[in-house]
């Protein structure tokens, strides 16, 4: 994460990447640009959900479970999205920055504060285990052929690697930097923005070590990351107003496209072959679309709120949750203070 959020020289060249990467399984996937059909459903706000106070980070929904959840400064919260209500704190954290469901009625969420990640119960809360990690658990992700949880430790640039299934940590892997949002692929790969680098590191969980350090043309302080697995391609959200695409495969340049400020995460919308990336700093979600022919454009931004900038989508209704609060005027050298009781959850749906 940011420093400034709410609560509070390159190692390898590219084409030392794509020399990596030539020889691995990546190299021989599908074109990432191969045409899709494009569907188009205009966001809009159409709902509130009220929350406690506090500070907040991370969100992410199990659809399946019709649950959202949002890495909080106290613990996790959690929405059933059937009818919208709130358990303030399901289980217990300090300052919590990602929530990852994981099936089979658990979840695990990285807390800064201990430098730990829980598994818990997502019925009750109850604790199953706890797991050292790096300093700043951060984003977490889980690599489904290896099975194993990735956690990005922030501060230290290693990686954590848990097995859910014998509760243990079973290695790591050091990528060094400031470890941000992070993908897996789904084929062994993680990939992770590491923001002080301005690059993008691709790790083979498997064998337990970094396959490329890709540098990310024009952008400044990569933090939110998502990927279309199905063409391999990978969005970067940058501090410096730019999203940048590359390929997935071979960490070629793509596009570098136009966003808001401040933004903290990307949300990869399949059905409608967009990424999203909610940016607080303007108060908007703005909007990249994969065209039938591969062309990545950036669309019409769609209107927030100032302080939404992480989030998460149900890919069962289309659905966007945006967490954010409302702010007091900033006083000079201070940071913006959240207005009391204004935590809610934006709820954008097609217009």
């Amino acid at each position: 994460m940011r420093s400034g959020r709410a609560f509070a020289v390159l190692p390898l060249a590219l084409s030392l990447c794509v020399a990596v990467w030539s020889g691995s399984a990546l190299a021989a996937a599908s074109d990432p640009l191969k045409p899709v059909p494009l569907k188009s459903a205009p966001l809009k706000i159409v709902g509130s959900i009220k929350g406690a106070d506090g500070g907040w980070d991370y969100a992410s929904v199990d659809s399946t479970g019709h649950r959202l959840y949002v890495a909080r400064g106290d613990g996790v919260m959690a929405v059933n999205l059937d009818d919208q209500s709130v358990t303030p704190t399901l289980v217990a954290g300090g300052r919590v920055h990602g929530v990852l469901p994981l099936g089979g009625g658990l979840a695990i969420s990285t807390n800064g504060d201990s430098s730990s990640a829980i598994l818990f119960r997502t019925a009750d809360g109850a604790v199953v285990a706890e797991f050292a990690a790096g300093k700043k658990p951060d984003a977490v992700v889980r690599d489904s052929k290896s099975g194993l949880v990735a956690v990005m430790n922030g501060k230290d640039g290693t990686v954590t690697l848990i097995d859910i299934d014998k509760k243990t940590v079973v290695g790591s892997i050091a990528v060094g930097g400031t470890l941000e949002f992070a993908a897996a692929d789904g084929e062994g790969h993680v990939f992770v923005n590491v923001e002080d680098k301005n690059e993008l590191v691709t790790m083979d969980i498997p064998s337990r070590r970094v396959l490329a350090r890709i540098p990310l043309k024009d952008c400044d302080g990569p933090t939110g990351l998502a990927l279309d697995a199905a063409r391999h391609v990978l969005v970067s959200a940058c501090g410096n107003g730019k999203a940048v695409a590359i390929s997935a495969i071979d960490g070629h340049f793509l596009a570098g496209l136009p966003i808001g400020g401040h933004p903290d995460a990307v949300i990869f919308d399949a059905a409608n072959s967009r990424f999203l990336v909610p940016c607080g700093g303007d108060g908007t979600l703005s909007v990249i679309s994969e065209a039938g022919d591969g062309v990545l454009s950036a669309a019409d931004p769609v209107a927030t709120e100032v302080g939404a900038r992480t989030g998460a989508i149900d890919a069962a209704t289309g659905k966007v949750y945006l967490p954010t609060a409302a702010f007091l005027p900033a006083k000079p050298g201070e940071r913006r203070a959240v207005v009391p009781g204004s935590f809610h959850i934006l709820v954008l749906g097609p217009s």
